[in-house]
C-alpha cells in the first residue's frame, strides 16, 4: 500500500512540474498578427531566430534579389576579380531596361561609361534595374553566367527552397525577351523568409561595409552634369525618412505584383543588432497592399525584439563552468585541471524565458592524459533550451564554444607514475573483490 501511495505522489508531483513550465512552452506559439505573407526576425551576431511566422514557405522576393548580387560584387572586389572604379560600357539590353524609368532605373547612355561604384550606388540605394544588370555582366560576362553564380553561392550558404531567374528580381517579362537562358519568360524570383534572413545574415558578417551605402537616405547620380539624378532611397525607415525608426540603417526593399510589397531591415541599438524580414506586407485594417505596410510591419517586429528580448551573457569566459569545473588527469603532478569555456557566448533571450537556457559540457575524453598545456581544447560546452521549444539559429547549428584547460599539468616522473600504478592496481583489486562478495551475497 505504501508503494502504492508513493508512485501516485510522484505522479502527481511530476504532473504539476509539467503544468508549471506549460505557460513557457507555449512561447514559441507567440502569434504578433503580422499582415504579411511571412516574416522572420534575428539576432544578427548570434543567429538567434526570435519570432517567425510562415517563415518557410517560398514567396516572391522582388528586389531583395539584389542582396545576392551585392553578396557576389562584394565577394569579387575582396577577391581583386573587380575594382571599384572599373569601368562598364551599356549593353543593348541594360540600355533598354534603364530607358523604363516605372522600372525603378537611372537611365544609362547607350555609348556611356560607369564605374562599378557608380553601378552599386544607384543598386543599393535606389534599387536601380539596369544598374544591377550591369553589375552581373561586370562579374560574370551575361546575366546567364551571373544566374549560375548565384545558384552556387545560394547552395554554398545553404539556403533552401530559392530559384533564380535573373540578378534584379523583376519578373522576366520586363526583359525585353533577353532573359537568361535557362529561364521562363515570366519566371521571377522566389525564396523563403528564413532563407532571406539567412542570406542577409551571412552577408552582414562577411561584408558589414554594406551599411556603408544602404544607409545613405538620399544621393544625386552622376551629381554635377546632364545626367544628374535624385536616388531617395526606398527604405523609409532611415533617419529623415517618413517611417524612421530608431537604428535602422539598412537594408533592401523589393516590390514586384507577383512578390507584393517586401523588406529586409536591420536596425541596431547598443551592442544589439536585430534582422528582419517581411514578405508580401498587406495594410492591417483594409488588407490592400501599401508600400508603408511593409515598414508598419517591420517595426512591430523590432519592437518585440527591442522590448521583449534582452542580451544575456549566457557564458562567461575564463570563469569555472557550472556543475563541470574540472576533469581528471593520469599520469599527471596533479588529480585534475579546471576548465572553462575559451569565450563567452550572449545571446539575445526573452526576459520571461532566461531561466529556461542549461548547459552541457562534451568532452573529447576524460580522463585525460599528462602533460597538459593551459589553452588545449579538451571539449565543448553546448548552450540548450530546457524544455526544447525553441526557434533555434539560423544556421541551424547548436550555440557552443570550446572548453579549454586552465592551467598546465607536468607529466609524473616515473617513480610517480609506478606509485600511481601501484595504487590503481589495488583500487582495481577491491573494486573486482567487492563486486565478486556483492555477487555471493
Amino acid at each position: 500500500m505504501k508503494k502504492l501511495l508513493h508512485s501516485l505522489l510522484s505522479v502527481l508531483v511530476i504532473v504539476s512540474l509539467l503544468a508549471s513550465f506549460t505557460p513557457q512552452a507555449q512561447a514559441k506559439d507567440i502569434d504578433l498578427g503580422l499582415p504579411v505573407s511571412a516574416a522572420i526576425l534575428i539576432d544578427a551576431n548570434s543567429g538567434k531566430i526570435l519570432y517567425e511566422q510562415n517563415a518557410d514557405t517560398p514567396l516572391g522576393i522582388a528586389s531583395l534579389t539584389k542582396l545576392m548580387t551585392q553578396f557576389l560584387l562584394f565577394d569579387a572586389i575582396k577577391a581583386g576579380t573587380v575594382t571599384w572604379e572599373q569601368e562598364y560600357e551599356v549593353t543593348d539590353s541594360t540600355y533598354e531596361v534603364s530607358q523604363n524609368r516605372i522600372l525603378s532605373n537611372v537611365p544609362l547612355r547607350r555609348d556611356g561609361a560607369y564605374t562599378v561604384r557608380e553601378l552599386y550606388e544607384a543598386m543599393a540605394i535606389y534599387s536601380a534595374n539596369a544598374a544591377t544588370m550591369g553589375i552581373a555582366e561586370i562579374i560574370a560576362g551575361s546575366e546567364t553566367e551571373f544566374v549560375k553564380l548565384m545558384n552556387e553561392k545560394a547552395e554554398l550558404l545553404g539556403l533552401q527552397g530559392y530559384k533564380f531567374a535573373n540578378s534584379t528580381g523583376l519578373n522576366n517579362s520586363y526583359l525585353n525577351g533577353k532573359h537568361p537562358a535557362g529561364t521562363g519568360a515570366s519566371d521571377e524570383n522566389i525564396m523563403p523568409a528564413k532563407y532571406v534572413a539567412k542570406l542577409t545574415y551571412a552577408l552582414l558578417k562577411e561584408h558589414p561595409e554594406v551599411l556603408e551605402t544602404a544607409s545613405i537616405a538620399k544621393k544625386v547620380f552622376r551629381e554635377g552634369t546632364s545626367d544628374a539624378i535624385d536616388m531617395p532611397n526606398r527604405n523609409l525607415m532611415l533617419p529623415g525618412s517618413p517611417y524612421e525608426y530608431e537604428g535602422v540603417d539598412g537594408l533592401k526593399t523589393g516590390t514586384t505584383e507577383f512578390a507584393g510589397h517586401n523588406f529586409v531591415g536591420t536596425a541596431k541599438r547598443g551592442d544589439t543588432r536585430l534582422i528582419a524580414v517581411v514578405l508580401n506586407a498587406v495594410d492591417a485594417k483594409t488588407g490592400v497592399a501599401t508600400p508603408a505596410s511593409r515598414f508598419e510591419a517591420t517595426a512591430k517586429l523590432f519592437d518585440y525584439g527591442f522590448e521583449e528580448f534582452d542580451l544575456v551573457e549566457i557564458v562567461p569566459a575564463h570563469k569555472p563552468i557550472q556543475d563541470q569545473e574540472t576533469i581528471r588527469v593520469i599520469k599527471g603532478t596533479e588529480s585534475k585541471v579546471e576548465i572553462a569555456a575559451l569565450e563567452n557566448i550572449n545571446m539575445m533571450v526573452k526576459s520571461s524565458e532566461k531561466d529556461l537556457y542549461t548547459m552541457r559540457v562534451e568532452l573529447n575524453e576524460e580522463p585525460i592524459e599528462a602533460p597538459i598545456k593551459k589553452g588545449t581544447v579538451v571539449g565543448q560546452l553546448i548552450v540548450e533550451h530546457k524544455e526544447g521549444n525553441d526557434y533555434g539559429f539560423i544556421d541551424g547549428k547548436e550555440l557552443a564554444v570550446d572548453v579549454v584547460a586552465m592551467n598546465d599539468v607536468k607529466r609524473s616522473g616515473k617513480f610517480s607514475l609506478f606509485l600511481q600504478g601501484v595504487g590503481d592496481f589495488f583500487v582495481n583489486l577491491w573494486d573486482s573483490s567487492t563486486a565478486f562478495v556483492d555477487g555471493i551475497l
